[in-house]
Order: C-alpha cells, then sequence, then structure tokens
C-alpha cells in the first residue's frame, strides 16, 4: 500500500506539488505526532547512529490519524497553486487556459515527499469525493480527445494520488476495495494499450510500460492487504497475481510462489479464476503450448486476457521451436497448419517465422510452407511485434471501450 513520506531536509512549508511520478520517495520515519484544531504536525526524529542501520518505521499507527475533509477532487491551495505556476494538465485548464482551472476540472496530483510542518485534513478527500474522482479520471481515460500515452499520464498520476490518500487515512472498507479494484482494471488494460502503441509506433513508450507494471504490482499487493482485513477476496484479482509470473523471466521465483499460494485462503484457491492462472503455469512451464493456447482461447477472461497476451510470443516461440526440431525435413508444415497451431493470422505467420530466424517458401502452386529441421532457429528477442490472438469466442470479448467496463 502506497505509504504517506515526510520530505528530507531543512525546508519547513506546505506540501510540494511535483509533476512527474517517476522517482522513489524519501524513506523518512515520522515520530511524535501533535493535534492541533486545523492543522496536525509531526516532527522528525533524527539520530546519531550509523546510518547503514537506520530501520524504516512505516506500521500505520506512526502515520498521523487522519480524516480527509476535503469536498473537491483537488484541495483548494493546491490548486491557486498550480493555477500560478501554470501547471495544469490539459483536462485540467478552464476553455484551455493554462493558469485557469475549477473544481470540477483539477485533480490532485501525487506527491511523492510531503513536509512534515503543514498536514491538514482539509488537504485529503474523503472516500466519497475519492469514488467521484476516480469517475472522472476513467471518463478521460475512455476519451479520444488527446493522444493515448498523454491520457495514460495523467490518469496514472492521479489515480496514484487517490491510493496515497486512501493510505494516509488508513481507510479499510468495501469502498475502498472498489476503488483499488478499479484501479488495477486501469493498470491492466493502459498496459494492454500502451504496448500495442509501442508496437506501432517509435514512441518511447517502453519506459511508462515499466513504470504502469510496477504501479500494477503495488495495487495488488495493497488490495490483497485489504482483502486479507476484511475477508472479502476477489478470486480473479488473485489469478492476475499469478498470470503475470508466466514465462522464462519468472521461472527463478517458483519457490516464492509456492510460498504466495499457501497465504491465498482456500476457497480461492478453488475458484475457476485461480484454477485457470494455475493450469497456464503448469502448461508453460512444462512447455505444453498447446494445451496452453486452448486453455486461453476457451476460458480467458477479457482482463486475464489482457495480462496474459504480452506472454503468448515466448510460448509460440517454444511451439515452433517443437515444430521445427521435432518434424522431418521432407516433410514441411503449411502456413495454415502452423497458424491453427499458434492461434495466429496466416499473414502473421511469416513475419513471426522470420523472427525466429525460420525461412517460409512458397511452393509451385503458391502455397507457402515452414520447412522442418532448419539450424537457423532462434528465440525472438522480447516482444518486438504484437501478434494478437485468434479466437471467435475472445473476439466477442475483447472490447475496445472500456470506461463503462472499469
Amino acid at each position: 500500500m502506497e505509504r504517506w513520506q515526510p520530505r528530507r531536509g531543512r525546508g519547513r512549508g506546505k506540501a510540494a506539488y511535483s509533476s512527474s511520478s517517476h522517482t522513489q520517495p524519501n524513506n523518512l520515519k515520522p515520530s511524535n505526532t501533535f493535534n492541533h484544531p486545523n492543522t496536525r504536525k509531526t516532527t522528525l526524529n533524527h539520530t546519531t547512529s550509523n546510518n547503514n542501520n537506520k530501520q524504516d518505521n512505516n506500521d500505520p499507527e506512526n502515520l498521523p490519524n487522519l480524516t480527509g475533509s476535503c469536498p473537491y477532487m483537488c484541495p483548494v491551495d493546491e490548486r491557486t497553486c498550480r493555477e500560478r505556476l501554470r501547471d495544469l494538465a490539459v483536462f485540467e485548464r478552464l476553455n484551455g487556459n493554462p493558469s485557469q482551472s475549477s473544481s470540477t476540472l483539477a485533480v490532485k496530483k501525487f506527491c511523492r515527499t510531503i513536509s512534515t510542518a503543514d498536514v491538514r485534513d482539509v488537504d485529503l478527500r474523503p472516500v466519497c469525493v475519492l469514488e467521484d474522482t476516480l469517475n472522472h479520471l476513467l471518463n478521460i481515460f475512455g476519451s479520444k480527445s488527446q493522444p493515448f500515452d498523454v491520457i495514460h499520464d495523467f490518469v496514472f498520476d492521479r489515480t496514484r494520488s487517490i491510493r496515497q490518500d486512501l493510505s494516509m487515512q488508513g481507510v479499510i472498507t468495501d469502498q475502498a476495495i472498489q476503488i483499488y479494484e478499479r484501479v488495477v482494471k486501469f493498470h491492466i488494460i493502459s498496459h494492454y494499450k500502451l504496448r500495442r502503441n509501442d508496437m506501432n509506433s517509435n514512441s518511447s513508450v517502453s519506459p511508462m510500460l515499466h513504470l504502469n507494471m510496477e504501479q500494477l504490482t503495488k495495487t495488488l499487493s495493497s488490495l490483497y492487504h485489504l482483502y486479507d482485513q476484511t475477508r472479502k477476496p476477489n478470486p480473479e484479482f488473485y489469478s492476475f497475481y499469478v498470470l503475470l509470473r508466466l514465462g522464462s523471466d519468472h521461472q527463478q521465483a517458483g519457490e516464492s510462489l509456492s510460498l504466495w499460494f499457501r497465504k491465498v485462503p482456500f476457497p480461492v484457491m478453488k475458484s475457476k479464476e485461480m484454477m485457470f492462472s494455475r493450469k497456464l503455469l503448469r502448461y508453460s512451464r512444462i512447455g505444453n503450448y498447446k494445451r496452453f493456447f486452448e486453455t486461453v482461447d476457451s476460458e480467458a477472461s477479457r482482463l486475464q486476457y489482457y495480462v496474459v497476451e504480452p506472454f503468448l510470443c515466448e510460448v509460440r516461440a517454444l511451439a515452433l521451436a517443437c515444430l521445427n526440431y521435432g518434424g522431418y525435413k521432407l516433410s514441411p508444415y503449411t502456413v495454415v497448419d502452423v497458424s491453427k497451431r499458434l492461434f495466429m493470422e496466416e499473414s502473421d505467420v511469416e513475419s513471426f517465422c522470420k523472427d525466429c530466424g525460420l525461412d517460409v517458401f512458397t511452393g509451385e502452386d503458391g502455397m507457402k510452407f515452414v520447412p522442418a529441421k532448419q539450424t537457423g532457429f532462434c528465440n525472438p528477442k522480447g516482444s518486438e511485434k504484437c501478434y494478437p490472438m485468434v479466437s471467435k469466442r475472445l473476439k466477442t470479448v475483447l472490447i475496445d471501450e472500456v470506461p463503462e467496463t472499469i
């Protein structure tokens, strides 16, 4: 769960509102808390011990006991400050004016370092306001008024601020769970769309993919903590954790994943969502590409497919390796047959074979073949291209219009 962290340094003043969300927070521990009518102050506990032996104290009881009272999506002080600094996102500008906003447009930024001099209840939003703020952000997320990377960057930062407000208030309610679940959906759908944009353009989307995955993992961790506290788990959101660990990059994480399974409630382990993710994990580890694709084709939900799609390239490379080394040189495979085995469009098979170092030949009748026993096979580096999975069922499930589904 996102933690409120005080600013490191000597200065005292109001919280700084930073526009970037890609820097790790400073970790200092708050100690004494003094309560005043309108302001709650926290002082830093400076020690002279060895810096290498310092331990960060992030226990919730050491955080100020705050209850948000801000009625707006953005506190008035922050909005006024950002108007003066012309620090308004394109979605926050009133009539396009970079120095003017309103209470219905401005949304509180994520603040990496918060000064301990002034931590006020009026600067935190209660859960009902956070719900309205999230609805506003997801409406923007579903719009096409700006390039998707611009939309993602704005919603990414502002949903992080929502999680920060929840964390600072220590909210553990059904409403908080719903907010976290919707933020998880945002990160999954956004990752899917960012990845596709990355394949189709030369823009610098890859760092955004990395940061989005990082925040998705943190949001899931916070959500699981709420599930443990309320004992109201949602199996599909547990399945995402397993699906994110598909692929060879996570082969070494087998022991930690086994330990994680032991902490999952038994009813969740027996749910169809977790059974699906565990089957995919098993098929990918033993190299059963046929059952892997069939299971995704027949059982994956929309969000589960979005999580799985980046791993399809690796499983397809495994399938091509099996066909290449296990086939007969005098009996080449037709591209039509390979496309059915790999659940790919025929037009994509030739391109994917080229990515894997395999040649495709055209026969006298115009039919294309992929000979076996080729010596130039290699695993494609990364996921340079996106080859969607061909599935009649998934075609009806994968709806690109997202605002009403989050």
